[in-house]
């Protein structure tokens, strides 16, 4: 198999227990469940979604050059009889299939990551500070689900030294199977919170739920968890009962085993004195928020359990940066001086709301800039939502957010208990409070606007990049057009 080569298609074909058609390529260099974005030479999936039918698509795969499509047997009339297919009766069981040989040809040691929030970040943080030791493989984006774990894993390449899945759910009884497909060294719960209360009802239940990615840990495999939080001690018995072997607690308490000592909180970026397993660290987290200094602590520590340089993947965290909708700034350019956009808008819960309410607390702002929040509904928390909206007031005012611009029926509790100085504005829909947004921001301010993605808060980001030049802001194009605009009164 060449370097360039994933899979050959007679190991996908042995896998998959699939019919070949067609003229069939002797390998694919990836896979793709998107027409529109695959690479030449992938194998394409016709996955049947909640709302669409990958089958639909598959001659715009054939057309854009994909190497062979898996479809459906049911569906193999649709199709030329010389098309470059493999066909099995279901494609998603094909991919989990697919799946379970990767995992089988794996030589690498493998990191899974679940909890309320932070999984992303700690995903990518792993990607970047494994990375720096050996050949890493990490699912993209946020495939979390029954779906983008299988495809994340049937993704890895044979060669790497280190992978890390990220494995996410609604309900009870969806992070089992996934563990159990990806089988992790060491599995990472970041934090318990309020997140699909709606449908799990409580803490403890949601606890249960992501304590079911201790049932894929390998023998003699960890499980490392938030040892700040009121579930820990339920967590690590859920561990025990499903015989992991060794359980690693990180946070500030005193008794951590990933311990953080002290960190100083910075607009874009935060300093941290930790001891990581008995070894003492001092790093630089290049992305602003405590929550990213005691997910990173987390970081370490699995990277230390799967025998990775400490050191080097320490260092590796001063490059960790936000990514778009998850706190990524952009510089905007107003008539009167520049702006700054905090992109939250993927989603939102009560534990990243506050978090990033503390991050917008600390950006820098201009001589007349305010620090302002455009905030939609959270979703999926049931009957304590209006609740839960309200008690973001002191997350508000603890960060002395100047104005808040409130989006949606829930998000209307949280307006209605503020005080009316910090009242930006309000709508039902993210559509209405996009011009009520647009009039107010100034040069100077700060922006920063985040929903639970159903609330459809990003295209109020687009609307601000629309109106006005930008461009992604590190640290030093921020602060450095703010200065300027304060030396220009």
């Amino acid at each position: 198999m060449s370097a360039s080569a994933l899979w050959t298609t007679e190991a996908m074909t042995t896998a998959m227990h699939a019919e070949r058609c067609g003229a069939l390529p002797q390998t694919v260099s990836g896979l793709s469940i998107d027409s529109r974005s695959l690479t030449p030479g992938d194998a394409f999936f016709a996955i049947h979604g909640d709302h669409r039918d990958g089958h639909d698509f598959v001659a715009a795969a054939v057309a854009a050059k994909a190497g062979l499509a898996v479809i459906a047997a049911d569906r193999r009339s649709r199709f030329p009889g010389d098309a470059p297919l493999l066909v099995v009766p279901d494609v998603l069981a094909a991919l989990r299939a697919l799946a379970a040989a990767a995992r089988a040809r794996m030589h690498a040691k493998v990191i899974g990551v679940t909890g309320s929030v932070g999984k992303t970040g700690t995903k990518e943080a792993l990607r970047l500070a494994l990375s720096k030791d050996g050949e890493t493989h990490a699912s993209v984006a946020s495939y979390n689900n029954h779906w983008g774990v299988p495809l994340s894993l049937a993704r890895c390449p044979a060669s790497v030294r280190y992978a890390v899945f990220e494995m996410g759910m609604n309900h009870e009884g969806e992070i089992e199977p996934l563990a159990r497909l990806v089988r992790p060294h060491v599995a990472i719960i970041t934090t318990i919170a309020p997140v699909h209360l709606e449908y799990l009802g409580s803490l403890t239940k949601i606890a249960d739920a992501k304590a079911e990615i201790f049932f894929g840990v390998e023998p003699g495999g960890a499980a490392v968890i938030n040892r700040d939080i009121a579930q820990f001690a339920h967590l690590r018995r859920r561990a025990k009962e499903a015989g992991v072997g060794r359980i690693v607690s990180f946070g500030e308490h005193e008794g951590a085993d990933a311990r953080l000592i002290k960190c100083a909180l910075h607009p874009r970026c935060s300093t941290v004195q930790a001891n990581i397993l008995g070894t003492e660290l001092t790093y630089k987290v290049g992305a602003p928020g405590r929550h990213l200094v005691i997910n990173s602590l987390s970081v370490l520590a699995a990277a230390e359990l799967v025998g990775a340089d400490l050191a080097l993947a320490a260092l590796a965290l001063a490059e960790l940066a936000p990514v778009s909708g998850r706190g990524a700034p952009v510089a905007i350019e107003l008539p009167g001086g520049p702006a700054l956009v905090l992109d939250e808008s993927y989603n939102a819960n009560p534990a990243s709301m506050a978090a990033a309410l503390e991050v917008l607390g600390r950006a820098p702002i201009g001589p007349q800039g305010r620090r302002i929040a455009v905030l939609g509904d959270m979703l999926e928390l049931g009957p304590k939502g209006r609740a839960l909206h309200r008690a973001l007031t002191d997350a508000v005012l603890a960060n002395a957010v100047d104005l808040v611009f409130c989006c949606g029926p829930l998000m209307q509790a949280l307006w209605q208990a503020l005080p009316a100085s910090r009242r930006g504005g309000y709508a039902e829909n993210s559509t209405a409070l996009e011009a009520q947004v647009l009039r107010a921001i100034r040069a100077g301010d700060a922006i920063m606007v985040k929903g639970s993605l159903g609330s459809r808060m990003a295209p109020i980001v687009k609307a601000l990049q629309r109106a006005y030049p930008h461009q992604d802001a590190g640290e030093d194009t921020v602060e450095g057009a703010l200065a300027g605009a304060s030396a220009q009164g």
